[in-house]
């Protein structure tokens, strides 16, 4: 059986140009002129010139647009990310993607926006409270044998970490803990996962990452409890969220930050080539310096062998130098006693020089007077004493015939 739709004839179909005419020209005509208040984000410049971006609050967001002539009038202004401006301009439909946006006539800045604001006053009271500092950050392993990965299972940052890894290095383990990386209750799936990734040990380094985006994008990693956990986490931490510019708190608070997810899977594992080069290397090292450690053993070894000598030798040498020692020492004592009795005679030909005897032998005689006392005065032999003169070959008693 078949079915034909019909239209009923109150029911008028139009196409999808006509329904978008109609909704810009209600648009455009209801409301014209708008003046908006509101937080950049996306910022992005074209090659055209024009700049594209969107403008929201907590609960909204709309598109907006500075053409080429406008944007050069305020090329002056701070306009970035988390920048509150006051918009001015027209509102417009555009057909060929049917999406509304704001066409601006101006743009004024207002301050730094509600989510910057937020980021740069959690920021200082985290580094104030130490989390931010260098010397208590963890030593990222060299090698790790097997890797936990935070982040969704269905985005980039999965898919580049992957083949990343599999490119340097294939052999390393690799655990996903799945979960969001963008919205409301993001912030705490990625708490959680670093604090099961602790009480269950489940590998030496933990990468929490995920692809660019906005700042709100981006903000489940500006969360205060997530950077505690990030903080007091046992296993090191590397962080890799959005691109090169983009920079999170848990960036701050992690161990190693990395510009994107590919170059922390760079960072994690050096390629398996260099480290087989660097192997070799090493072993080549090894080598040289054992080679070196037995050549200094040998020559060591033979100058010990050259010192120990056979002990037979050993006493013949003992015997010789004993035999030295003893030539020497009588030679040394006859020198010696030699030189004593030179001097001796020396001193006894002194003494007879000085002896009284020589005297008697050139014909001079001495008096003694009884009891041997030497007779130096007449006055000491009276008249009749008896005497003796000594002479060189003996002695005569003598008796004197007058006195002293």
């Amino acid at each position: 059986m078949q079915w034909e739709l019909q239209a009923t004839p109150a029911e008028q179909i139009i196409s999808v140009s006509q329904l978008t005419t109609s909704i810009k020209a209600l648009l455009e005509g209801e409301l014209g002129s708008v003046a908006v208040r509101g937080e950049i984000s996306n910022w992005r410049p074209a090659t055209s010139g024009h700049i594209y971006f969107s403008l929201k609050d907590s609960e909204a967001m709309i598109s907006a647009c500075l053409f080429r002539g406008v944007a050069a009038k305020v090329k002056n202004l701070t306009l970035k990310d988390g920048v509150e401006v006051i918009c001015r301009g027209r509102l417009s439909v555009y057909p060929p993607r049917g999406n509304y946006q704001i066409i601006l006539e101006s743009i004024e800045t207002v301050g730094a926006g509600g989510l910057q604001a937020q980021f740069e006053a959690l920021k200082q009271k985290l580094f104030q409270e130490g989390l931010f500092a260098a010397e208590r950050k963890r030593a990222i392993p060299v090698l790790p044998t097997r890797i936990v990965v935070i982040t969704s299972p269905t985005g980039a940052a999965i898919r580049d970490v992957l083949s990343v890894l599999k490119r340097r290095f294939a052999g390393v383990n690799v655990l996903l803990i799945p979960t969001l990386v963008q919205g409301e209750s993001a912030a705490r799936d990625l708490t959680r996962a670093v604090q099961l990734a602790n009480e269950f040990e489940l590998g030496d380094v933990i990468l929490l990452t995920r692809g660019g985006g906005s700042l709100e994008d981006l903000w489940s990693f500006n969360d205060e409890l997530l950077a505690r956990a990030i903080f007091s986490s046992a296993i090191p931490v590397v962080s890799a969220v959005g691109h090169e510019i983009d920079f999170t708190i848990a960036d701050f608070v992690a161990d190693l930050r990395a510009p994107t997810p590919s170059a922390a899977a760079e960072l994690l594992v050096r390629e398996q080539q260099a480290l087989v080069e660097g192997l070799r290397e090493l072993e080549l090292r090894m080598l040289k310096s054992v080679r070196h450690e037995i050549h200094q053993a040998r020559f060591v070894l033979k100058s010990l062998a050259a010192a120990l000598k056979n002990p037979r030798d050993r006493i013949n040498d003992l015997r010789l130098r004993f035999d030295d020692w003893t030539e020497r020492l009588s030679s040394g004592m006859r020198r010696s006693l030699e030189r004593r009795h030179d001097r001796l005679l020396r001193l006894e030909q002194s003494l007879r020089a000085l002896s009284p005897l020589q005297v008697l032998e050139r014909g001079y005689a001495i008096a003694f007077a009884p009891g041997g006392i030497a007779v130096r005065s007449v006055r000491q032999l009276p008249k009749g004493s008896s005497f003796q003169l000594r002479l060189q070959d003996g002695t005569i008693d003598a008796t004197t015939e007058s006195g002293g």
